[in-house]
């Protein structure tokens, strides 16, 4: 069984807290707060429903990128799975918590606008073994630090694309 998935546009509550483990990982700890809002039928004003206040952790480039992209007050377009945590407190209680591992993270472009930078690789593991690239070898063919080779057929592919 696998578990509950959850998908939503949320706010940072604080900013990012990123860490290393003793492996080298980077892990990053967000603060989410899910809300609803709607509308009031008798006043014409929205208002604040439920909320869900959830911790949620970032693993590998995505932790780092997220600790430099992203601050408090930030909304937030995420997905991940819930998973409950158990701990004991120093007295010796058992307590449980709901955590979203997070599998995808990034700014919601409703209210604000965002200009995405390819970040560079540092060239660990965390990249299913392909090449810093991320094509296996290949030349990113987004990149904008070289121009395109020039290719056989006709046509100028030194221009920007058309979109």
């Amino acid at each position: 069984m696998s578990l509950p998935p959850i998908f939503g546009t949320a706010r940072l509550l604080d900013d990012p807290e990123l860490r290393f483990a003793p492996s080298g990982t980077a892990v990053c700890r967000v603060r989410l707060a899910f809300n609803s809002r709607r509308k009031n039928q008798e006043t014409g004003a929205w208002e604040d429903a439920d909320t869900l206040f959830v911790d949620g952790t970032v693993f590998k480039q995505e932790a780092e990128n997220v600790a430099e992209s992203l601050q408090r007050g930030s909304e937030v377009v995420v997905y991940g799975r819930l998973k409950t945590e158990q701990y004991t407190t120093r007295e010796g209680e058992k307590r449980s918590a709901t955590k979203l591992m997070i599998d995808g993270i990034g700014p919601s472009l409703k209210f604000s606008t965002a200009k995405p930078v390819k970040a560079a690789r540092s060239g660990g593991s965390s990249d299913n073994g392909q090449a810093a690239g991320g094509f296996g070898g290949m030349d990113d063919p987004w990149s904008t630090s070289a121009p395109a080779p020039a290719r056989s057929g006709g046509g100028n592919f030194d221009e920007a694309p058309p979109f």
